[in-house]
């Protein structure tokens, strides 16, 4: 069953939130402490996916258009958009979440954590091509563990997180044998490395909104994944790795 490792995650990513809405009443002042170390954590992650570029230029145009197209599609706004959909839908106090907008931030940042990054791609490649569904399951015991960390700060929006997960890691699994045959080992291999570098500055830039250090619209920057594929299939076609 080539969807089983996509479900898993998303099931690891719902128990991991419940779980840490049993250990949501925690004092205040321990939240905060706790969203630094998040935070902390989080940008030292994003840098080490970022220094693993073979051409950092890549990343650099990568996001500087990806921004410009994420800026015209307004795509922050709409994640949050659809957050704060949920949340009147649900109902903030139904879920017992604290403030206006949590399950918003909690659903926006989780998502971009759990769906950027190579393991969801190279998962659902595994998955799809060979039934093997180990890098997945990997990847949902992180998903979980994280999840736990944010509904403790960001509550119970994290859960929500489990949708998108499914929807992209999915696609990718049913369609991995069509993009086995099409696109190449080494310009997909390049592709993964260059996408990580890439996705390794938008989660450092999710640290920095943790911290409070910052507050940058890293959905708006999503575009730079597709950017990259573009450079990078372009490049591989002239011959012109470096």
């Amino acid at each position: 069953m080539f969807l089983l490792g996509t479900l898993v995650n998303g099931l690891l990513i719902i128990i991991g939130t419940l779980i840490g809405k049993l250990l949501n009443r925690i004092p205040e002042s321990m939240k905060t402490t706790v969203m630094y170390a998040i935070g902390l954590s989080v940008m030292v992650l994003g840098l080490q996916m970022g220094l693993k570029s073979d051409n950092f230029l890549i990343v650099i145009i990568s996001l500087v258009l990806g921004a410009v197209f994420g800026e015209l599609m307004q795509l922050d706004e709409r994640l949050n958009q659809l957050g704060l959909w949920l949340e009147r839908k649900l109902g903030s106090t139904k879920l017992g979440s604290t403030g206006k907008g949590s399950i918003s931030e909690g659903f926006v940042t989780a998502t971009l954590i759990f769906v950027i990054g190579a393991m969801a791609i190279i998962g659902a490649l595994d998955s799809g091509i060979r039934g093997d569904h180990d890098v997945l399951y990997t990847k949902g015991i992180i998903d979980g563990f994280t999840s736990i960390i944010l509904t403790t700060t960001l509550g119970i929006g994290v859960i929500f997180s489990a949708i998108p997960v499914l929807l992209y890691q999915g696609i990718i699994a049913l369609f991995a044998t069509q993009i086995d045959r099409l696109v190449p080992q080494l310009l997909m291999d390049q592709f993964i490395v260059e996408m990580t570098a890439t996705g390794g500055i938008m989660i450092f830039a999710i640290g920095l909104n943790l911290t409070g250090l910052a507050k940058i619209k890293v959905a708006n920057l999503l575009p730079a994944i597709v950017v990259t594929g573009i450079i990078v299939t372009i490049l591989y076609q002239y011959h012109l790795f470096v």
